[in-house]
């Protein structure tokens, strides 16, 4: 399986800023050789972290942006840590990058990472959890939420608010910050979150909803790809089933209140109404907003797409407001 490199077609639909930015970065991406979704996947990583990460340059500076590493489930994780000025205690975004559970890390997601934290006035968190398929399905979750509950226990110590936590994520990553959110709510020694920041989220392991047959070429993100993501993250078809991985297949009820943001023309709008609708019937406080003329992955185009953006001025302030209550 592979990328091919051929002109997406003129949809109409298309935000002329989201066109003139697909065909930015296909012009970039000829530079280089063809992503194929092949193993061993080392190259095909660097291939898109070669194309991705540059994206992160520009936007705002931090009081305090390194990294720092911490003991979870075994092994050191690396994690991305911006905090704005100021002493603290500072609430925290713990935000975990997209990228299919395969590819991208703290890297290519570090402006968007900045944005929120400047947005916001928080602290933002990025662990770089294991990738797929070396790591399978629950291992970055498990890790992710290691993370979420040093950060909990430990945090006092950078400065953070313990008692102040969002967790959030795009793609592959709004798919790990649901699955801790219900691994917390069930797994016995709660950590309590202020809400949940969701960007067109991988909600199901269904790939059949119609917008998977109306986006599932030209559009970036595509069926093919998918499936190979789903392949990868969960071999096993048992736990594509299991709602830490499938989210659409959970009882939601007890979840923090969601701030979803979905894309209009992405292979997954249709599973991310979905998991607006669930969300309403299970009596969770939700703020959900589509993003005309936008396809998966919009959020990468900071600075160069007005949509992107409107959707980080947006979720600062539903972060605001959410760190202020109680």
């Amino acid at each position: 399986m592979s990328r091919h490199r051929r002109r997406r077609p003129m949809d109409p639909r298309l935000d002329p800023e989201m066109l003139a930015f697909n065909r930015m970065m296909e012009e970039r991406a000829t530079a280089l050789p063809p992503i194929r979704l092949e193993l061993p996947f080392d190259r095909p990583r660097a291939l898109t972290e070669a194309l991705n990460a540059p994206l992160s340059a520009g936007g705002p500076a931090l009081a305090v942006g390194e990294d720092r590493w911490l003991p979870v489930r075994g092994r050191r994780i690396q994690c991305r840590v911006h905090l704005p000025a100021g002493p603290g205690p500072h609430p925290v975004l713990l935000y975990l990058h997209g990228g299919g559970w395969v590819w991208n890390s703290i890297d290519t997601h570090d402006r968007l990472m900045r944005e929120y934290a400047a947005a916001a006035c928080c602290a933002v968190i990025g662990p770089d959890y294991a990738l797929s398929p070396e790591a399978v399905f629950p291992q970055a979750l498990e890790e992710c939420e290691g993370v979420l509950r040093w950060v909990a226990a430990e945090g006092a110590a950078w400065g953070l608010d313990a008692a102040r936590i969002v967790v959030g994520g795009d793609s592959a990553g709004a798919n790990l910050a649901m699955g801790v959110a219900l691994s917390l709510r069930d797994g016995g020694v709660p950590v309590p979150l202020r809400g949940l920041l969701l960007n067109y989220g991988v909600f199901d392991s269904r790939l059949d909803r119609p917008s998977y047959h109306a986006f599932a070429t030209g559009y970036g993100l595509t069926e093919e790809r998918m499936g190979f993501y789903w392949n990868a993250y969960a071999p096993r078809p048992a736990d594509r089933l299991n709602p830490l991985a499938a989210p659409l297949r959970a009882k939601l009820a007890g979840l923090p209140p969601c701030l979803l943001h979905i894309a209009e023309l992405d292979i997954l709008a249709d599973e991310n109404h979905a998991m607006a609708e669930a969300l309403r019937a299970a009596g969770v406080a939700l703020e959900a907003q589509l993003f005309p003329g936008t396809v998966h992955g919009f959020l990468r185009a900071l600075g160069h797409v007005g949509a992107a953006d409107r959707s980080v001025v947006a979720a600062g302030a539903w972060l605001r407001a959410r760190f202020g209550e109680g």
